[in-house]
């Protein structure tokens, strides 16, 4: 437990489902104004107003004591089409050289069901856990400064989407027709930490 700023508190755990049952915990008690998971910690605001650091941190402890491990479970599973390589995946032959594996091997390695541990760096940008070591690369030397939405990336053990058009460097194997962010709808983001995704090849978009 660490300060993070005038009224914020920082907490690491141990992964992020720890992290996502944590923050739940915080959200029910009604006493925070916000509780954000990442990967292995949450970042809690609270209202200095009405609580001093020590009121918040004493507050913060009862519910530490008493949350579980996981988070409730999500029942929504999200099919994501992709196409690999080729003009949507412009990475996927610098990484299968690297990698020391043929297209199909990476192909297979990557389809399968994992699920979304986070979203950040650019609105609704979805990093999912769970990829097989053999597919554990590293960030391009150089990032780009655009990147289409609907690409997907790999780096360092995690699947990366991108909900929205930006810049980015993580070698982009492939790219969904998957819609990730829909303004007009009543929750515009597709994907939330906790969510289950399906990776499926396909021949196009």
């Amino acid at each position: 437990m660490q300060s993070a700023g005038d009224d914020l508190i920082s907490v690491t755990v141990s992964d992020p489902r720890a992290a996502q049952a944590l923050a739940a915990a915080l959200r029910e008690t009604q006493e925070w104004l916000e509780a954000v998971a990442g990967i292995q910690s949450v970042v809690m605001q609270f209202d200095n107003s009405l609580l001093d650091r020590r009121d918040a941190e004493n507050r913060l402890r009862a519910v530490l004591e008493n949350v579980g491990c996981s988070p409730p479970a999500s029942k929504k599973l999200v099919e994501i089409p992709v196409v690999y390589g080729g003009e949507f995946g412009p990475d996927l032959d610098f990484v299968c050289e690297k990698l020391a594996l043929t297209r199909n091997e990476f192909i297979e390695l990557h389809s399968g069901r994992y699920e979304v541990d986070m979203l950040g760096f650019i609105p609704g940008f979805a990093y999912i856990g769970g990829l097989d070591e053999r597919l554990r690369i590293d960030r391009l030397p150089e990032p780009r400064q655009y990147i289409p939405a609907g690409s997907v990336g790999i780096s360092g053990g995690r699947t990366g989407l991108y909900a929205l058009p930006g810049p980015g460097g993580w070698p982009i194997v492939g790219r969904t027709s998957v819609t990730l962010f829909d303004p007009t709808a009543s929750d515009p983001f597709t994907l939330a930490a906790g969510t289950s995704v399906l990776f499926r090849a396909v021949d196009s978009l």
